[in-house]
């Protein structure tokens, strides 16, 4: 255990020593700030919002959903920074340097190596998506004195969704270089981004080819499962119009959920690792 403690806080000096944390700590206060002085203007003006006789829509539901998913996909979108900062060069980049070599012969081995940047990654990055997630929860209901119908629920799922992320660099780290794995895994999360989005229009349109692309989608890359599920617990006690209205997306609405996207994300994360691992055994250094 002192050995795998004492990966961990390596990986932590590390990030310090290239001031990952600092360049994450000033996107998210400024991204807080934004997103209070949206919360403030919107919120102040939502009595001038008045939809037609025959529309009922919940004015104050619809905003505070819609920011507050809003606020999640910048929070899911900061985590994965964040995840991407602490874990593209764990392997290629140390291999590089020739700092891996003396550790995975003497004391630890390759295995207990990786599982230990991932538990240390892992920790920081979700327990900062909660920190952001629960501040941004509270910048909406203390202003708009609007709060989701799940507190706590869509949080968690961000949180299992940046750790996808981050066993998913893991394993780029094994076989790509550090710029080339930070690209990959920046172009997987956009194109989950994407499929998500497609999905929204393709339930719009009614169109079953592109709900089908979506979905598919969303389970190869489960982060984005989670957060479709997570926009859903958000809004899952309002009904109506307003809830109609909400699932139109981008930020109200999702059509991947329930406990399959849930046990398939835990089940991903341990084939993530399991192949990462596995590659990592076999990589001549």
């Amino acid at each position: 255990m002192s050995s795998v403690a004492a990966i961990v806080e390596y990986g932590f000096r590390e990030a310090v020593r290239r001031k990952m944390f600092a360049v994450v700590l000033v996107l998210t206060v400024l991204f807080l700030f934004l997103f209070w002085l949206a919360n403030h203007f919107v919120f102040a003006q939502l009595d001038q919002i008045t939809p037609p006789a025959d529309v009922h829509v919940d004015t104050r539901t619809f905003a505070g959903a819609f920011l507050t998913g809003l606020a999640m996909f910048a929070t899911l979108f900061l985590g994965v920074v964040l995840a991407v900062f602490l874990t593209l060069g764990v392997v290629g980049g140390d291999a590089e340097r020739g700092l891996l070599q003396p550790l995975v012969v003497r004391p630890v081995g390759r295995a207990t190596l990786l599982l230990a940047r991932f538990a240390g990654a892992a920790g920081v990055c979700s327990l900062y998506v909660l920190a952001v997630y629960f501040a941004s929860m509270l910048i909406t209901g203390l202003t708009g004195h609007w709060w989701p119908g799940n507190v706590v629920g869509p949080g968690v799922e961000l949180a299992l969704g940046v750790i996808i992320v981050v066993a998913l660099s893991l394993l780029g780290s094994v076989v790509l270089t550090s710029t080339a794995n930070g690209i990959a895994i920046f172009m997987l999360f956009g194109a989950g981004l994407v499929a998500g989005l497609l999905g929204s229009i393709g339930h719009a349109l009614n169109s079953h080819a592109v709900k089908s692309a979506s979905t598919v989608t969303s389970y190869a890359l489960p982060f984005e499962g989670l957060y479709q599920d997570a926009l859903r617990l958000i809004t899952q006690d309002t009904t109506g119009l307003t809830a109609f209205v909400l699932q139109l997306g981008p930020f109200g609405g999702g059509y991947v959920h329930g406990w399959t996207i849930r046990v398939w994300a835990v089940v991903y994360l341990v084939l993530a690792l399991a192949a990462a691992i596995g590659a990592f055994s076999r990589r001549n250094l």
